[in-house]
């Protein structure tokens, strides 16, 4: 599930999925990281590339709690990866949320921390009946903070493949991930 809906007002509204990065848009780069997926479902406006399911939260403009309530009730399999259109590097950091399936039986979220130690809720792997469960009693989840739902899940942090983490929020952030993607 690519999370695809925010307002990019930090980058003067621009929209963060045609946004290129290393010459290549935003949601292209995320796009890589859905290879194997038995689905990849699209939650935000404008059109889906060809075997991407675009769905939309009701109403628009919910935040990312919002769209994954969308987009979940698209999601057949026992896990699925969350992640938010502006994580540049996350083709690199998934295959070690992927592999560590396996390894975290107890886990319903896993996840990486970014450089200064935050989690990345919207660069990870979740278990869908857990998803479901904390996302139940929050309706359409508008406006409710991610933290909230990570925080009723047990979460298992992955180290490996975190030096990829990181999003774009400010045009700052965009010119360090342009250097970073160039070296």
């Amino acid at each position: 599930m690519i999370l695809a809906g925010g307002q990019g007002r930090r980058l003067g509204g621009r929209d963060k999925a045609t946004l290129p990065v290393a010459g290549q848009p935003l949601l292209q780069r995320v796009l890589a990281a859905c290879t194997g997926a038995q689905r990849v479902v699209l939650v935000g406006p404008g059109p889906a590339p060809d075997g991407v399911l675009r769905v939309q939260e009701d109403p628009p403009g919910g935040g990312p709690v919002a769209g994954i309530v969308a987009g979940l009730a698209q999601v057949r399999s026992p896990w699925v990866l969350v992640l938010a259109v502006d994580q540049p590097d996350a083709a690199r950091a998934t295959p070690a949320l992927v592999a560590a399936l396996a390894d975290e039986p107890e886990a319903d979220l896993l996840c990486h921390r970014d450089g200064t130690g935050h989690p990345q809720w919207l660069l990870g792997a979740y278990r869908a009946r857990a998803l479901r469960e904390v996302l139940a009693p929050l309706g359409a989840g508008h406006g409710v903070p991610v933290a909230r739902v990570a925080d009723g899940l047990r979460m298992v942090e992955i180290s490996d493949g975190a030096a990829h983490v990181g999003d774009i929020d400010t045009w700052d952030d965009h010119a360090a991930w342009e250097r970073r993607l160039r070296d």
